[in-house]
Order: C-alpha cells, then structure tokens, then sequence
C-alpha cells in the first residue's frame, strides 16, 4: 500500500463560459490528504454500506464489499451475466432509499446482446461476503445496438423515483429519438412502473419513461440538498457538460453541442438555438466527466454543498460552486489518474475510485482534511 499523498488545488483559467476567473481561482495549498486503501480489478461504481463497509462492482462481473477497518474484500454472489468490453459491464451498484427496512440494492449493467439494463435484487449479508436474492430486471434501454460504447447506466434516487441515465450508445440522432430510451434520462417508480406524470407519459411505450432528452453520455447524475436532478455528460471533442435537469426539457445533442465532432466535424454550438436548454458548465477542451457527487459532509465544511466531478482524461477531480441556478467551476485537483466514481464517506471522507485502463487495475483511495 501506498503512503498518504497530499494534493494541492492548482488554479485555471480560461476552460469555458461558467468557469471562474483567474482571481477566483487562487491555489488552495495542502487541499487534502489521499491515500490508497485497495486495488481493484476494473472497477466502475461504489457506495457505503450502513455498517461502513464499501460496495463496490468490477466490470468483469464482480460485486465486492470493502471492509474499510480491516483492509480485506469479500464476495458477492448473485451477480447477472454481463457484456463485458469497451465500456460494457457491470456498471453503477445504489442502495434503496430505505435499504435498512428491505435489503434492497439497484445495479446498471450491459447485458450479453449489448442492451444496457437496471435490476434490483435483497442483498443478503453473510460473513462471508454475500448474496444477491430475488433477482429482478425493472428497465432494458428500447434497442439493442452492437458495440460497447456510450452505456450511461448511472442510477439515483429519491423518496419516490427512480431514475437512470441512459446514453445514445455511440449513435448520435437516438438522442432526439423520442420512441427510442437511448441519450435521454428515465423517471420510474421505485418498482419500474411508469409514473402517470412524466412529461410524456400521455404517448404510451418506451416514451412515457422519458424524463429529459438530448444527451449524449450521461455518466454523472445526482441531486443537490435542494432535490434539483443533475447530470454530467461527455460531450464529443470538446463540450462536456454539467446540465440541470428539468422536466421535459431537451439538451440539444446531436444538433448542438459547444464540442466539435471527431476529427474536426462542426456541431452548431448551444447558443445558436435557444430552443434547446443550454449547459450549466461546459469544457473545452473535455474533461472526460465520469461520476457526480454533491457534497454534504463536515469533514471539508467548506465545501458543504458543492458538486464534485470526476475526469477520466483530465486525471482530475473539479469543484462546482452553486449560486441559485448558477454553476461555475472553482477548483480542480490533479490526481494524475482516471476518476471513474466518487462518494462521500460516513465520516465525510471523499472516496475516489480509479478507473482500470484497458481492463487493468483501479485503485481506491480515501480523501481526508490535512491538518
């Protein structure tokens, strides 16, 4: 195991429209203090445990759980068969908003054929490891299509909905598709159920599912203190994008986006059609943005409230400060590693998960106050 590493804050400038100044932006000396706590094959998601110990799936197929006193990893059981490849697998793991009472856990995966898919199971704790029982698919996306790209997959709740991000799966026009699930974000009920007040609910089949459209990879979604929905998305080359997600609304992807297609393609940018809602913080050049976590913990009280994204090809983590409906980025902290997925500790420690290349190995590491 690795000794602790302190990081510093390293001050930007310039990224996109949203991004504060170079004033704004001054070095916070000695930020924290990381340091390695395990190594993973592959992973992609984690979340605590009521007791403390961490979850957290590997894309080969694997649900492990952490005991973060003890060092040591167990298995769980039970875990579906997955497609696994490219960016295909076993994806985000969530507990139920009242998973002391049922046992409940919800997991994102890609399903041999290619579909992305999100099941719920009771996970059954044994000493050692566990098991997932009463295996249930509640959503697949509307098609299957071949390749492993652009899954989204990520999952959050709230007292009553579920919702999922789904990605357009490398296909670009699916996204404004409104009979097909793919680059959109789904509202169910906690059971899968379409509720009868989605925005197009009145349109039957897979439409009714649709909460917002117009994304492309949506790989971050979380709730502010306030209950507000937001989503982190990659962007082409350039225009990644952190969205407040409203009602029906629709973020314009393929038709507009401030990136530009691979190898040099033009995409209209956003402020050439009002119609469509604009980002709240974009990137250029990208960030690679992986996972969204709203900080609420005393741990860094003065980051109470915050957003935190991870990069996968900026090697970094960015902090999001909050105005009303305003968002701009503040700090970002060079981890010199991919950031697959974040979460905040009991403690109110940050969690970081490194994302394996090429199937390779991901590091854990915990986030603590320096001193």
């Amino acid at each position: 195991m690795m000794q602790p590493t302190r990081f510093f804050a390293i001050a930007i400038a310039g990224l996109a429209a949203c991004v504060a100044s170079d004033a704004e932006l001054e070095a916070q000396n000695a930020a924290f203090t990381a340091t390695q706590r395990f190594d993973f094959e592959d992973p992609w998601a984690l979340n605590f445990l009521p007791d403390g110990r961490l979850l957290v799936t590997e894309k080969a197929g694997e649900l492990k759980i952490f005991d973060v006193e003890e060092g040591t990893v167990l298995d769980v059981s039970g875990v579906p068969d997955v497609a696994y490849g490219g960016q295909g697998g076993l994806g985000d793991i969530v507990l139920h908003p009242r998973y002391a009472e049922n046992g409940l856990v919800y997991l994102s995966y890609s399903e041999p054929g290619d579909n992305a898919a999100v099941a719920r199971a009771r996970l059954a704790l044994a000493e050692d490891g566990g098991e997932l029982i009463d295996f249930e698919v509640l959503w697949r996306q509307s098609m299957q299509i071949p390749g492993r790209g652009h899954y989204g997959q990520r999952i959050a709740f709230d007292d009553e909905y579920l919702w999922i991000s789904s990605g357009e799966r490398q296909q670009g026009t699916p996204a404004q598709d409104m009979e097909q699930t793919l680059g959109k974000i789904i509202r169910l009920y906690h059971d899968g159920t379409v509720p009868a007040d989605n925005p197009f609910a009145d349109q039957g089949g897979v439409t009714a599912e649709i909460w917002s459209l117009g994304h492309r990879n949506p790989l971050g979604l979380a709730f502010d203190a306030s209950g507000q929905l937001w989503n982190a998305e990659m962007g082409p080359q350039g225009g990644d994008e952190l969205n407040r997600v409203e009602r029906g609304a629709n973020y314009g992807w393929p038709i507009v986006s401030n990136g530009v297609n691979y190898g040099g393609g033009h995409i209209p940018d956003h402020d050439t059609r009002p119609d469509f809602s604009p980002p709240a913080v974009y990137w250029v050049p990208s960030i690679s943005p992986s996972s969204l976590l709203f900080y609420d913990g005393d741990a860094f009280a003065e980051w109470k409230g915050d957003a935190f994204i991870g990069g996968l090809s900026s090697q970094s983590i960015r902090r999001i400060e909050f105005d009303g409906e305003d968002a701009r980025e503040v700090d970002h902290f060079n981890l010199g590693m991919r950031i697959r997925g974040l979460t905040q500790g009991p403690d109110g420690a940050i969690w970081v998960l490194e994302g394996g290349s090429r199937g390779g190995n991901g590091r854990l590491f915990e986030l603590t106050p320096n001193p």
